[in-house]
């Protein structure tokens, strides 16, 4: 007759947590092990990587007075954690350096230290910077589990994993602070399922939640059973402790059924990620709320609607500025907009502010034909008026510029490029598009004429972006090629694009390097988003 197995209960604690702000975290990681240990009964309580500082706490790491923080801090848990094992992750200096590591916590002690081993230098990451790698597995036991530990990376490549098995591990956890973009949640099951395949064993995958500058953690942590079957899966965007119940049997750890939350479709991810982003940047860093340009195009109406959904109405204020130039059916569908979504808008025509500069600039400029000048003067007259609000009111500046545009260099420095946060600087135009109808079937606060009328910038009489740039469903094909891809001009023309487009695209995204750097920050979405991702030189000679 075979003994009836024992249970363990683990936490998934998917929280978001702000890099830097060691006191503050310490205190939530006690509040998060007390209720579960409390209120869930949980065995043993999972935080993401490095959650005594946050994730990436980037050059923090290389300031002695940051690093001697963690020590103390770390005393401050030991002596909170009785009845309840907990796994944090935090940054250890030891005699070979500072690790990356995963402190196993419980009964006032520090009862086991594991040292990442794979360090990423790639795309966003660069821990090879700031980390010494482990060599070693780390198994302890909970409730009579052979429990091992593993950090992000470590299950992307195999090694940990299996040494972690050979050393008698039953069951893995593996701490997280994976960057969202799209199609990462499925990649992320992939790789579990190939790690368990090798392994044999369940993983109880916890990742963090929160944005960070440019990153955003969406969550997702998940339990994956020896034989791949994702059991359970935590909500997307959502803050929360998540227990996940395991039976112990002598010779295997087995999970039970749980709910598995559901893999949200590209839009619906993509815009959850973008309110994140803002909601995290203006909150983290103590902005009163948000302002912004509203032009009765789809750029500012997606950038408002995101802005409204991640702070509230009342946090939200926008502003009209007209031109000689603007339509009026822009100042209605603006207006019409700002009433859907409830927000406080003002119309502030830019015609005075114009005319002065003008005539400011009319012994420098007479006798010359109008240009591009006399367009950029505009934007920057609006930027003066948004930075003034900003100054005044303590809201932070979106900026409303899309990928598309941030390639090729539609903008104005200093003009509708001056702001603080940049909400869809990852997104391309016609991603801008089904962004703004998978918002709609929400609600409608978009004007369907916003949606279908041609773009413009109305700098200049009967002005479309198409005057200037290729059909946006083409020029974001090549921009995804060139840009995200990094295929050459000759690889494209021989995908079927005609060559004078290609090299006029591949030429304004080369040129304009100067400008990106310049640019606000703004949530990535992609893998290859300007800035982290793509580090380009300004002064280069390649032009292909």
């Amino acid at each position: 007759m075979t003994d009836a197995p024992s249970s363990c209960r683990v936490v998934m604690a998917q929280l978001d947590f702000l890099v830097g702000d060691i006191a503050g975290n310490v205190d939530k990681i006690i509040t998060a092990a007390t209720e579960a240990r409390d209120r869930l009964r949980a065995d043993l309580v999972v935080f993401p990587e490095l959650t005594l500082t946050g994730y990436p706490p980037e050059d923090l790491l290389l300031r002695p007075g940051f690093i001697r923080q963690v020590e103390p801090a770390l005393q401050q848990l030991c002596s909170a954690m009785h009845g309840i094992t907990a796994v944090v992750g935090c940054p250890l200096l030891t005699p070979e350096g500072l690790r990356n590591a995963a402190v196993v916590l419980a009964d006032g002690a520090i009862r086991a230290s594991y040292f990442k081993q794979w360090l990423p230098n790639y795309s966003v990451f660069d821990e090879k910077r700031y980390f010494v790698p482990g060599e070693d597995p780390v198994v302890f036991k909970i409730a009579g589990a052979r429990v091992g530990v593993t950090i992000c990376e470590d299950v992307w490549l195999p090694g940990p994993v299996a040494q972690a098995t050979e050393a008698g591990a039953q069951l893995l956890v593996n701490l997280n602070a994976s960057p969202y973009h799209t199609g990462k949640g499925e990649q992320r099951l992939a790789v579990l399922r190939r790690r368990v395949r090798e392994g044999h064993v369940p993983i109880v995958y916890v990742n963090l939640l929160g944005g960070q500058d440019e990153l955003v953690f969406d969550g997702g942590s998940m339990v994956v059973g020896a034989d791949g079957v994702l059991v359970q899966r935590a909500p997307y965007f959502a803050e929360g402790l998540y227990p996940a119940d395991f039976k112990i049997f002598a010779d295997e750890v087995k999970p039970m059924p749980g709910e598995v939350a559901k893999e949200p479709g590209v839009e619906e991810g993509t815009y959850q990620a973008l309110v994140l982003g803002v909601r995290d940047y203006v909150n983290k860093n103590g902005f009163a709320g948000v302002v912004l340009g509203l032009s009765g195009g789809i750029d500012s109406a997606l950038t408002l609607a995101i802005a409204v959904d991640a702070l509230e109405a009342e946090r939200v204020e926008a502003v009209l500025m007209p031109s000689r130039y603007t339509a009026e059916m822009s100042n209605t569908d603006a207006e019409q907009e700002a009433r859907a979504l409830g927000v406080k808008y003002h119309i502030m025509p830019i015609e005075p502010a114009f005319q002065s500069f003008l005539e400011i600039l009319q012994p420098v400029l007479a006798g010359l034909p109008p240009d591009s000048t006399e367009e950029n003067i505009q934007a920057r007259c609006r930027g003066v008026l948004l930075m003034a609000i900003s100054n005044k009111t303590g809201k932070l500046v979106l900026t409303t510029g899309n990928k598309s545009e941030t390639a090729v260099g539609y903008s104005t420095l200093y003009g509708d490029m001056a702001g603080g946060f940049a909400p869809i600087k990852d997104v391309l135009k016609t991603m801008v598009y089904r962004l703004a109808a998978w918002r709609n079937c929400l609600s409608p606060v978009i004007p369907q004429r916003v949606i279908d009328r041609p773009p413009s910038a109305e700098l200049r009489p009967d002005q479309t972006d198409q005057d200037s740039l290729p059909p946006y469903d083409l020029l974001d094909t090549i921009l995804h090629g060139y840009v995200e891809q990094d295929h050459s001009v000759e690889e494209l023309v021989e995908a079927g694009f005609d060559r004078a487009m290609v090299e006029q695209v591949a030429r304004l995204v080369i040129l304009n390097e100067y400008k990106r750097r310049q640019a606000a920050p703004g949530v990535r979405i992609t893998p290859r988003a300007f800035g982290r991702d793509r580090r380009y030189p300004i002064t280069s000679g390649f032009r292909r």
